[in-house]
């Protein structure tokens, strides 16, 4: 009989990295029956990724309001889980990476005594303060678990250092299963890659390289975001390259980018952009500057290098492989590691073909094969046991 398996997740992130997995998983309906959860902590953004990979929720909590503080959002969350659980009944919960929603669903399937999996489990910065509160989130998170599927070596080995509960499998990360999916689908078709949805780029790029920005970290609201907008528009004031920014609809994120970039003759502000054209501009990106965490992981797959607008990284295996460079947030030092690039191709060139630390592409069948064992088991634990 199928063993329930209940997603539940509520962010773009968390949507991109899990719809390969609910995909491969769906293919086996002997073994599983998924059921999928949205709390719709990022409602639109969300649904861009739930469309471009046909996933249709079960259960949609719908939690958004405008200006929601993490405590409300989290309460709110765990309070709509509830009932949830008790009328899915899955034998398993699964969470993905480090968001409200992954803590909160991790917290509420526990309290009804179902096994939870992470997938993206052991990433660390050491500093709760640096993501803030992903940081924090993941290790409660990894407290709870009872199944841990790191994305790298260095991920199972922060676990196992901090004795936490559960069985761990090293699997690559699905955030690379996704971004190969999705690459083949335009290779394969240019009328994906330009279906309409896809960016419209102004008519005088021809001869610029594109320089692809995305930043919306919560912990360089105010100055960092003033630093970074100041670096942005010195890039731009080059003349030979063009740089577009799909900006984060969150305040904190809009006013600066509006005050320092609306007007620069070479910048190109636009809405977020759904995850297939994303995709695609990322591949037609000379650079990346980013503060995302998924960036990371999927720019160099697509043979792009990326500069990281953050002071630590959860994802230190890109910069000791060199696929990244971790510039933080002060304007001089992104501007020449910019130039560095954008003056030497040679130095692209070395980037691109640097190995992916992050994973080949088949995480989630290696993730499937550990849970139908885990399922499979006799006396299946459901991880932490409640006080």
């Amino acid at each position: 009989m199928p063993r329930t398996v209940l997603f539940i997740f509520g962010t773009r992130p968390e949507a991109i990295k899990l719809a390969p997995l609910i995909r491969h998983l769906s293919s086996f309906p002997d073994r599983y029956s998924v059921r999928i959860c949205v709390t719709a902590q990022h409602r639109r953004l969300l649904d861009q990724v739930l469309a471009a990979f046909e996933i249709v929720p079960d259960y949609d909590l719908d939690i958004m309001t405008p200006r929601q503080t993490l405590a409300q959002s989290t309460s709110r969350i765990i309070a709509a889980l509830e009932p949830v659980l008790d009328a899915a009944h899955p034998g398993v919960a699964i969470v993905q990476g480090d968001t409200t929603t992954t803590f909160c669903g991790a917290l509420a399937a526990f309290y009804r005594r179902v096994p939870v999996a992470h997938v993206e489990a052991g990433l660390r910065t050491g500093d709760l303060e640096q993501p803030f509160p992903e940081e924090l989130n993941r290790v409660l998170t990894s407290r709870i678990a009872a199944l841990h599927f790191a994305p790298t070596q260095r991920a199972a080995d922060n676990l196992a250092r901090e004795h936490v509960p559960g069985r761990v499998v090293v699997t690559g990360n699905t955030g690379i299963d996704a971004v190969l999916y999705i690459r083949d689908r335009l290779e394969a078709s240019d009328a994906d890659a330009h279906s309409g949805s896809a960016p419209t780029l102004p008519s005088d790029t021809q001869g610029q390289r594109i320089v692809l920005v995305t930043a919306h970290r919560r912990e360089s609201f105010g100055p960092g975001f003033e630093r970074i907008c100041r670096a942005i528009a010195s890039i731009a004031d080059r003349g030979d390259v063009r740089v577009i920014y799909p900006v984060h609809p969150n305040p904190n994120v809009q006013d600066p980018v509006n005050r320092w970039l609306a007007s620069h003759p070479h910048v190109t502000l636009i809405e977020p952009l759904e995850y297939v054209p994303f995709v695609d501009l990322m591949r037609r990106a000379t650079i990346i500057l980013t503060d995302s965490g998924g960036i990371q992981e999927e720019g160099p797959s697509l043979g792009k290098p990326i500069l990281v607008l953050r002071e630590k990284t959860e994802r230190p295996e890109a910069v000791e492989a060199g696929t990244v460079k971790l510039v933080g947030t002060d304007p001089d030092r992104i501007v020449q590691e910019a130039a560095a690039l954008l003056d030497n191709p040679a130095e692209v060139e070395r980037m691109s073909r640097i190995h992916n630390p992050y994973g080949d592409g088949h995480a989630s069948e290696r993730i499937e094969s550990a849970l139908r064992d885990f399922l499979e088991s006799p006396g299946t634990p459901g991880g932490a046991s409640p006080p």
